[in-house]
């Protein structure tokens, strides 16, 4: 299990854990997480699992395919550290993986 520490607009914090394989945004909605809608279900179809990636893990997770950049035109408020959540997998080595919410996604 990774600990994933998903962050809401406002600040406050949810700390849970999520099985290696899960993407970051199943993790969420498994775990009621508000903020994260996955209207798509993570089929990269949409942009309701937008979050932004903390900083310090931005350059350890996959690069973003062009789906996701194509996608991410419809979300409000992106950022350089931008991602969907769908996009990026659960691994042992994002333990203490950290996103933030927008503020639009409340």
């Amino acid at each position: 299990m990774a600990k994933i520490k998903y962050i809401e607009h406002n600040g406050k914090e949810h700390v849970v854990d999520v099985k290696p394989g899960m993407s970051v945004m199943e993790g969420a909605v498994k775990n009621l997480i508000p903020g994260i809608d996955a209207d798509c279900g993570g089929a990269c179809a949409c942009a309701t699992c937008h979050v932004y990636v903390d900083q310090a893990w931005t350059g350890k997770i996959e690069p973003m395919q062009e789906m996701e950049k194509t996608m991410l035109d419809f979300a409000e408020a992106v950022e350089s550290n931008s991602r969907l959540s769908c996009q990026i997998k659960v691994t042992e080595a994002l333990d203490g993986f950290v996103v933030r919410m927008p503020k639009s996604q409340h």
